[in-house]
């Protein structure tokens, strides 16, 4: 199956039905599960301890592997709700919000993020869809410059979790979220695209009128050629935003040149890909 360019159409009429773009996040939008990046940070904050951080390593190898379906899955749901019982909800968020840019920045998909861009000039609502909990996609949402987040929505007690989940943002979930959304913001969903790398988001994809499957594993593969969905490649990690440090102001000068040269030729690259997405 060759890979093809969304057809993105421009800024629709007034009159025209609202749409939107729903992104999921791990490895589609990021090279990475949202949930293990922040593994580290959450250990030096003492929510975590080493074996659980052993234990999260290897969930992550199965999930970065592509190997696991819905039983390993939904293991992984029962183990990552019971690590999180009692966690203390500000806690989380500030130490999601403080470290998001320096964990998450560098496997964000510089494709993903054209992306993103082409749908909101085209005047599309970007929505990101997730099965991690909200306190760890709003934030990169945030970043991301997304309109709506749709993820796992966490029991919460006396500003802590309780281990239960309200609604787990999952397989035929993300479905169901996608319709709920849609109602309450009327969006025409035959008019709207979808982005998803695995086969448990299939319901996800169904749910739209142009369906896009990125770095698709095998079963997700059969299922776009099936479907005649698109098939994406994204492989360019970039960084959302460089590091601030205290420098010398020759330093300084010399970061802000060098800055403007690597925003020119990012611009100019994302000129090119818009031109293949006209012209595709």
């Amino acid at each position: 199956m060759t890979e093809q360019s969304p057809q993105i159409a421009t800024r629709p009429l007034s009159h025209a039905p609202r749409t939107a773009a729903f992104f999921d996040l791990d490895k589609t939008i990021i090279a990475t599960s949202s949930s293990a990046a922040f593994s580290k940070p959450f250990l030096a904050g003492g929510l975590l301890s080493h074996a659980d951080v052993l234990r999260s390593a290897y969930a992550h190898f199965v999930f970065m592997i592509g190997n696991a379906d819905a039983d390993q899955t939904e293991r992984m749901r029962a183990h990552l709700s019971s690590l999180v019982t009692g966690w203390d909800v500000e806690k989380v968020r500030q130490i999601v919000t403080q470290t998001v840019h320096e964990l998450i920045d560098p496997y964000v998909y510089a494709e993903a993020v054209e992306l993103i861009a082409d749908h909101h000039a085209a005047g599309r609502d970007v929505v990101v869809v997730s099965a991690s909990a909200a306190v760890l996609v709003e934030p990169i949402a945030a970043v991301l410059g997304a309109d709506h987040v749709l993820s796992t929505q966490m029991t919460v007690e006396d500003g802590r979790f309780t281990g239960e989940i309200d609604f787990y943002n999952y397989g035929d979930n993300k479905a169901v979220g996608i319709n709920r959304l849609a109602a309450r913001e009327q969006y025409d969903l035959a008019r709207s695209f979808a982005y998803s790398d695995s086969i448990t988001d299939a319901p996800m994809l169904a749910a739209v009128g142009h369906s896009y499957v990125v770095n698709p594993d095998r079963g997700l593969r059969r299922r776009a050629a099936q479907h005649g969905w698109g098939v994406l490649a994204f492989t360019r990690p970039i960084a959302l935003r460089p590091r601030i440090e205290p420098a010398p102001v020759i330093a300084v000068v010399g970061a802000a040149a060098l800055g403007v040269a690597v925003w020119l030729i990012w611009r100019a690259a994302r000129r090119r890909s818009r031109r293949q997405l006209r012209h595709g």
